[in-house]
């Protein structure tokens, strides 16, 4: 197989595997909202939501421009 073909590859394989990590991590913040379990306020509620479009719209720009930039870390 030629190296453009198998870079594909690697990124189709790492894309499907890594989005699928971040669906279920997503699914898990969302699963806080029960408040029989936990107690939260509307204002921490919009930082988590921030921070997700936020690292969302770096993603986006990262394709657009790829660069090394790391994220910050989260912390309400």
């Amino acid at each position: 197989m030629e190296v453009a073909g198998k870079k594909r590859d690697k990124f189709r394989e790492l894309a499907s595997n890594r989005t699928d990590k971040a669906l279920e991590a997503i699914e898990r913040i969302g699963n806080l909202s029960n408040k029989q379990l936990y107690e939260w306020d509307s204002g921490e509620v919009r930082k988590i939501i921030k921070a997700l479009r936020d690292e969302i719209s770096k993603v986006e720009a990262r394709f657009e421009t790829p660069s090394a930039r790391r994220r910050d870390r989260f912390s309400l």
